[in-house]
């Protein structure tokens, strides 16, 4: 049975996600979110999942796999309500594995500056679709209407990754060079697994046109030339034991993209330790997610996440990299 605090946090959540969150990217979730931060019976549902799983896009998510009517009427309701026990269930058992490929337009040009063989590693890989920067095709929008393209050697990849490049620093010309890809989850997903599939296009909010293809084709591309998956914590000695075991001559590059977020403050340290321990640690993250940036972190626009390459800001980003605006004239002059 949720406590009073519950409650109090799962409404304050859901009416923060409602209103800072999914404008612009999702009416239905807008919604739903708003329905459950001002409806007490609604409220006390979600207030029973386990906090660590009750973030409003794992639950929606959820609901959605489950059969939940995508709208927003008292059918949607009914059925919140008539399958409360199995929703909890449900969501405890599952975790928040957005596997965004567009990533990688914010950290690849990061990658493209290393002029060395990469042995890439992901904490929180879930089922690799970030790991593989150097097999898709991307083409940065520039502020002045021309469009910068850049193909993997063997030719255009099925997945084609477009972001807008912002400021005056050029876009890179060249892709990095990854040999070797690997990657730590709790739940690692197989990307040739029917169910992965569905988990993952799942967790695409309705109304973003193009994702669920993109994800699907990015599945494609991992299920062809599977990564290296274990199944461990963040903090454990998974990361280091990966790092032992790339092939000699590689940088050695563990990135955390969108994931500590997720964990809890205390553990955050830990894990940007093993990173920086086991080689050079990329990320894209909200600016007070953690302190370990070189220096203060440079103020940007609600919404914006930071790319830090071994804690150094050397971009601005939106979370999902459908813009990137670089700061760094080293980490982006690839060419």
């Amino acid at each position: 049975m949720a406590t009073v605090d519950d409650l109090a946090a799962t409404a304050a959540r859901y009416e923060r996600f409602a209103v800072h969150e999914a404008p612009g990217r999702s009416e239905l979730y807008r919604s739903w979110a708003t329905r459950i931060a001002t409806e007490p019976e609604l409220t006390a549902i979600i207030a029973d999942i386990p906090a660590a799983h009750r973030q409003p896009p794992l639950v929606f998510a959820v609901m959605r796999v489950l059969g939940a009517p995508e709208q927003n009427d008292d059918p949607w309701s009914s059925w919140v309500s008539g399958h409360a026990s199995l929703l909890v269930t449900e969501c405890a058992a599952r975790r928040v594995q957005t596997n965004e490929p567009l990533r990688c337009a914010a950290l690849m040009p990061a990658l493209a500056g290393i002029r060395a063989p990469i042995a890439l590693v992901e904490i929180g890989a879930s089922a690799g679709l970030c790991l593989y920067p150097d097999r898709y095709s991307y083409e940065y929008l520039t502020d002045d209407g021309s469009a910068v393209r850049l193909d993997p050697t063997g030719g255009p990849s099925s997945v084609l990754l477009t972001s807008r490049w912002r400021g005056p620093v050029a876009p890179p010309t060249r892709l990095p060079e990854v040999v070797w890809r690997a990657g730590v989850d709790l739940a690692p997903l197989d990307p040739a697994a029917a169910h992965t599939r569905s988990w993952l296009t799942g967790l695409v909010w309705p109304g973003e046109t193009g994702r669920a293809e993109r994800v699907n084709r990015a599945l494609d591309v991992a299920a062809a030339d599977p990564p290296l998956l274990v199944q461990a914590d963040a903090a454990s000695d998974a990361v280091s034991d990966l790092a032992a075991m790339a092939p000699t001559g590689t940088v050695v590059v563990v990135s955390t993209p969108g994931l500590l977020v997720y964990l809890p403050r205390a553990a955050r340290t830990a894990v940007i330790s093993r990173a920086r321990n086991a080689g050079r640690w990329l990320t894209l993250d909200e600016p007070g997610v953690h302190g370990d940036w070189s220096g203060e972190a440079p103020r940007v626009a609600a919404g914006e996440f930071l790319v830090g390459l071994d804690g150094a800001v050397v971009a601005t980003a939106d979370p999902l990299g459908r813009f990137v605006e670089w700061r760094d004239r080293a980490a982006s002059a690839a060419g």
